[in-house]
């Protein structure tokens, strides 16, 4: 059953930073449909905001309000906070890579902006629930290459403590600049709540993917390793593309979202695990593997080293977030992979249209 989030003032907005992104527009567009007036703040930096603002815009009209902006700008933060009846964190630099190449910029969108956020709440409207889009990227690598052992096509701990997946009581070890900013972030979220009281949870969220997701190399792999499949282009595998993962489709994760909103009082200051779980894990090469028999034909593999933070095995143990709000996965991987894959067939013939067309004018 889908939840309604029951807000004290539900004539307030909802604000959304990095509400054109993937997950921001999925969620504005959940929110929307239920009948909420959404502020989707984005400073179009990502490949696919300006699709998923027009997109949004054709759906809802009115009732969602885009706002060109940045978390790093902390007056038009305050000015949006202050009319908001919730805020749901999303925006921030997104890639280890990108992150490598300028940690100051880095830090400045994900702990700084975080801070903004919060410091915003603080002064401006402490009652509203605040809940924030961390990672699982804060727990460091985790395992060893002697602390995982091959097993077919994929990497599994040798520890059995692991069976259920890393749970949120694992100490955090901050690997790149990208891990610590989002690391910085994620704690001082918690600690807005131990100490200022205000209503905030985080979500450490493990390879999300769905429609609306213009993937990279460098973020959001799944619809970036179907893109490549359905043009025919090779893929590029860092590591020998046993590492696995534990991927949720973006239905699922709006809808644990929501219910998060839906029962801040009882989650605030409290940290949960958000993927897939043990039984949405899969390898790399097992993921590559379903891809061809959803699409037919099978794709080049490119190897490379492994990059820096690469974790050989990363799967969420998601108990907590399912006690907390009763949710659970329900879209399974082929499912998903599926529906993506058709979104993608559709949103790619404009563009591969336009190239025939430019390659015939040649």
């Amino acid at each position: 059953m889908k939840r309604v989030a029951r807000l004290a003032d539900p004539e307030r907005p909802i604000l959304i930073t990095g509400g054109c992104g993937f997950i921001g527009c999925n969620l504005a567009n959940a929110l929307a449909s239920r009948g909420r007036q959404v502020i989707a703040l984005d400073n179009f930096a990502r490949a696919g905001a300006q699709e998923n603002r027009d997109w949004l815009k054709s759906r809802h009209g009115e009732r969602v309000v885009i706002e060109p902006a940045d978390v790093r700008d902390a007056d038009v933060l305050d000015a949006l906070v202050a009319r908001a009846g919730a805020i749901l964190h999303l925006a921030a630099q997104v890639a280890v890579t990108t992150s490598l190449d300028d940690p100051k910029a880095d830090f400045s969108v994900n702990a700084a902006g975080t801070l903004n956020v919060l410091e915003a709440v603080r002064r401006r409207n402490p009652a509203a629930p605040v809940i924030f889009a961390s990672t699982n990227k804060v727990y460091g690598r985790l395992f060893s290459n002697d602390a995982v052992a091959l097993r077919g096509d994929r990497y599994e701990p040798i520890d059995k403590a692991c069976a259920r997946g890393i749970g949120e009581n694992t100490p955090l070890d901050l690997y790149s600049p990208y891990g610590c900013s989002k690391g910085a972030a994620d704690q001082y979220v918690l600690d807005y709540a131990r100490v200022f009281g205000l209503r905030t949870a985080v979500f450490r969220m493990s390879c999300i993917y769905g429609v609306r997701q213009f993937g990279t190399e460098d973020q959001g792999w799944v619809a970036h390793f179907l893109k490549q499949a359905i043009a025919g282009r090779p893929i590029t595998l860092y590591g020998d593309g046993c590492q696995v993962r534990d991927i949720l489709y973006i239905d699922d994760a709006v809808n644990a979202w929501i219910g998060a909103l839906d029962r801040i009082d009882s989650i605030s200051g409290r940290v949960f695990n958000l993927g897939g779980g043990i039984a949405n894990s899969v390898s790399l090469r097992e993921l590559l593997d379903l891809i061809a028999g959803v699409l037919g034909r099978r794709s080049r593999i490119v190897h490379d080293d492994w990059r820096p933070g690469d974790q050989p095995w990363y799967v969420s143990d998601i108990t907590a977030i399912g006690r907390a709000i009763e949710w659970s996965p329900r879209v399974p991987v082929r499912a998903g992979i599926a529906a993506l894959l058709a979104w993608l067939t559709r949103s790619l013939a404009p563009q591969a249209a336009a190239d025939t067309l430019v390659g015939a004018q040649a």
